[in-house]
């Protein structure tokens, strides 16, 4: 078996408790990943599913080093980054990207497109100068299917829809080997989550991307995954291929909640026909 692109041991998370603030002394942790165990196989899509609170948001997010673990392993390309300082992590952070669920709130209102989509190439030295990260912001706003002309325009400007896209964008912008998508469809029309899911798809194939794909929706999950972990608590109840698992779920809280979303019989062919 190859080597995954991301190894996780024995995983603990705890974060602040919003509800018992003190207003001396440190705040009090509650865990929210307890234990998990995961690989993550290049040019694979996961998707994590689970309730609210499951702790989804934190395993992507911990996953990408943006909270730090307990304890645990994280291991990246073969590389332990568990408790890798952010100084170190800076040289990774291009193969790291984040697509987040609210658009509006992830991009700069005051930036134009065009700079949003530019500063990481520019940050991360990828482009030679301020023309050239330009033209590869047009670039990459040609491969999410808008026009290069969106990047002289701003966030307020664009429809929901199209400022996902501009955070597709930005996140391969940067050609990164792992994208972390979380709920990024979950505030969108029908139409536009069916162009979303559609474009996601075609590009982890040109791009070879890994992706792990956080979703509340498990029809959305069933077309788009090869995988998919459920959470529950913290815990990964099953980890399987998608098409197993939707047929035969293991645990009765995986089966419970494929029977309380509805899952409609979908055309093989309908990422392709959205496109």
């Amino acid at each position: 078996m190859s080597e995954p692109l991301f190894e996780v041991e024995d995983l603990h998370v705890a974060l602040p408790d919003p509800n018992n603030t003190k207003l001396f002394g440190p705040t009090p942790m509650i865990g929210i990943l307890h234990g998990v165990n995961l690989r993550i196989e290049e040019g694979t899509v996961v998707g994590v599913v689970g309730e609210s609170g499951s702790g989804k948001s934190t395993l992507g997010r911990t996953l990408v080093r943006l909270i730090e673990p307990v304890r645990g392993t994280i291991r990246f390309s073969g590389n332990d980054i568990t408790h890798t300082d952010e100084r170190l992590l800076r040289p990774l952070r291009r193969d790291l990207q984040v697509i987040f669920q609210d658009p509006l709130s992830a991009l700069n209102p005051r930036l134009t497109i065009g700079t949003i989509i530019g500063r990481p190439l520019m940050l991360h030295r990828l482009a030679a100068g301020r023309k050239d990260a330009r033209r590869q912001a047009e670039a990459a706003l040609e491969m999410v299917g808008l026009p290069t002309a969106f990047a002289s325009r701003y966030p307020h400007e664009l429809s929901g829809g199209q400022r996902q896209r501009v955070g597709i964008a930005r996140a391969i912008a940067t050609r990164p080997r792992f994208v972390l998508a979380d709920e990024i469809v979950s505030g969108l029309d029908v139409s536009s989550q069916a162009q979303i899911l559609a474009l996601l798809d075609r590009l982890r194939n040109e791009l070879g991307l890994t992706i792990v794909f956080i979703s509340h929706d498990l029809s959305v999950v069933r077309r788009l995954c090869d995988r998919v972990v459920v959470l529950r608590r913290g815990e990964v109840l099953e980890n399987r291929p998608t098409g197993p698992l939707f047929d035969h779920p293991e645990h009765p809280y995986t089966a419970e909640l494929k029977a309380a979303i509805p899952l409609p019989e979908v055309d093989e062919g309908w990422l392709d026909a959205a496109r």
